[in-house]
């Protein structure tokens, strides 16, 4: 195993040199990224909780890197060979030790759409079977990524470890949003690269004609972008209530990465972000407020928690307004002209209701909607699979998330996915309930209320969220992580009892 690592590694060097000495920058590029990929594989096989996260930078980077090599899809598949590590390494530890299994709740509902899922792999409407192994990917291959984050937190430490990593890479993320927000597109964001260019360098105009930059900061898109920061300002707000509640290491850290991540949805250019963010801002701090533990001040230090992110965004909005105050003027303008109530350019109504309602509606006049076109045709990607396969276009598209499952899947497709979805959004609400009153409640509200999100508002709205692979593999990660809490804290009181005892 170690010889041919290790000829692995030569033969990348090797090819490097040679690409080097010709001048070849993409392909410089792409052997570098392979002999990354490469080590996070090693780390990845011979510590897989500690390789998770050389996984999650490359997950939130991969774009960074395919944006520079033009659109090249072997960077593309390199995350879904280093997940299949994870998943390999999860299950030779199992046969080795008694690592801690996930029972999933939901297994029932989720299974039965899997199952309809694989048979839709063969619908006669599909124009290739390519388009079903596609969907394949995109629905089910991440799930088993529940299974390692359930099993990579054996102690509070590993909770506590995992969420401050992620705080410092949204931290990274946000910045480099906001730098392509003041100084252009252009930061950190090359152009080229056939079906990415335009979505990488989009300026909207306001209504009352202010240009308006939308970064796509690391990734390839500024709804990608937009996504990702409502999932980091949820984690964030999360992290901080258990970092109030538990003292340790990560607060000078998780604050200030909390109140980037805000700037940065206030300077996407990303209204639904925008205004998710906010809501979710809202919502989180009456929720944890309402779930602090009981005794004297741990809802104060909760509410401190609170004001103490508040403050930080406030300082942060503020010093921006002050140094750059025509972007962050513009960028606000935005919101308000197209999303108060009072505005008479206001669209919200018709984004969020109006415009879905009626894609999900014309869905019916499809001849097929009964029995679906099959898995994939609709879904994040099929341009890739006309082009690369050869095959003929699916033209099967609304920009409905539900419509589009009736498509694929047909009218028992959308059933079967409204049965998994309401099992698990049910299964961990009553995991939130029971962590009322704990350190962890405030996680746990945190990731109850992400999951809920991307599987019901998103997904109202489009099928492409759910079907991002950094929004679904944290999402299956992040189940894991929610249904992993109680045991943490049945093992801390535990702890205390036993430290009590020996104390007394």
């Amino acid at each position: 195993m170690v010889l041919a690592g290790l000829g692995v590694v030569l033969y990348i060097l090797w090819q490097l040199s040679n690409s080097i000495a010709a001048g070849s920058s993409k392909t410089v590029l792409l052997l570098a990224a392979a002999f990354a990929a490469f080590f996070v594989a090693g780390r990845i096989a011979g510590d897989w909780r500690s390789g998770v996260y050389f996984f999650l930078v490359w997950l939130l980077f991969e774009d960074l890197v395919r944006k520079y090599m033009g659109n090249n899809m072997y960077v593309y598949f390199a995350k879904d060979a280093l997940v299949g590590v994870t998943y390999i390494a999860l299950l030779a530890e199992r046969t080795r030790r008694d690592t801690p299994l996930f029972r999933a709740p939901f297994k029932f509902a989720l299974g039965a759409f899997f199952l309809f899922g694989v048979v839709q792999v063969l619908n006669p409407h599909s124009p290739s079977i390519f388009y079903g192994l596609l969907g394949l990917k995109l629905y089910f291959y991440y799930i088993p990524l529940m299974f390692v984050g359930y099993a990579m937190l054996r102690k509070e430490n590993d909770l506590r470890r995992f969420l401050i990593i992620n705080m410092a890479l949204a931290a990274v993320v946000s910045l480099v949003g906001i730098v392509q927000a003041i100084v252009g597109l252009d930061f950190l964001n090359p152009h080229g690269g056939e079906d990415i260019e335009e979505l990488g360098h989009l300026v909207r105009r306001t209504p009352s004609g202010l240009s308006v930059l939308r970064p796509p900061s690391v990734f390839v898109s500024d709804g990608r972008f937009g996504e990702y920061l409502v999932l980091a300002l949820i984690l964030g707000l999360g992290t901080t209530g258990y970092l109030l509640l538990r003292p340790g290491r990560g607060r000078r850290l998780v604050f200030p990465a909390v109140a980037l991540v805000a700037l940065a949805a206030a300077m996407a250019g990303v209204r639904s972000a925008f205004a998710l963010v906010v809501a979710s801002g809202v919502l989180l701090s009456v929720g944890m407020v309402w779930g602090a533990p009981p005794g004297m001040g741990q809802g104060y230090r909760l509410v401190k928690a609170i004001r103490r992110s508040f403050i930080f965004v406030a300082l942060a909005v503020t010093l921006s307004v002050i140094l750059f105050p025509d972007v962050v003027g513009a960028h606000l303008a935005f919101y308000r002209e197209t999303l108060l109530p009072n505005s008479e350019n206001f669209e919200t109504g018709n984004r969020v209701w109006d415009y879905p309602l009626a894609n999900l509606v014309s869905v019916f006049d499809d001849p097929n909607w009964v029995d679906g076109h099959g898995i994939g045709t609709a879904s994040l990607g099929t341009q890739y699979v006309t082009r690369i396969m050869e095959v003929s276009p699916a033209n099967v598209a609304t920009e409905n998330g539900y419509g589009s499952i009736i498509l694929e899947f047909g009218i028992l497709g959308v059933i079967l996915w409204l049965a998994w979805t309401s099992s698990l959004v049910w299964a961990a609400l009553k995991t939130v309930l029971r962590l009322k009153g704990t350190w962890a409640f405030p996680v746990a509200l945190s990731l109850l209320w992400y999951a809920f999100l991307l599987v019901f508002p998103y997904t109202w709205e489009t099928l492409v969220a759910y079907q991002n692979f950094v929004n679904n593999a944290y999402f299956w990660l992040l189940v894991g992580v929610l249904f992993r809490l109680p045991d943490l804290v049945k093992q801390d009181i535990a702890e205390q009892q036993v430290a009590s005892a020996l104390a007394s």
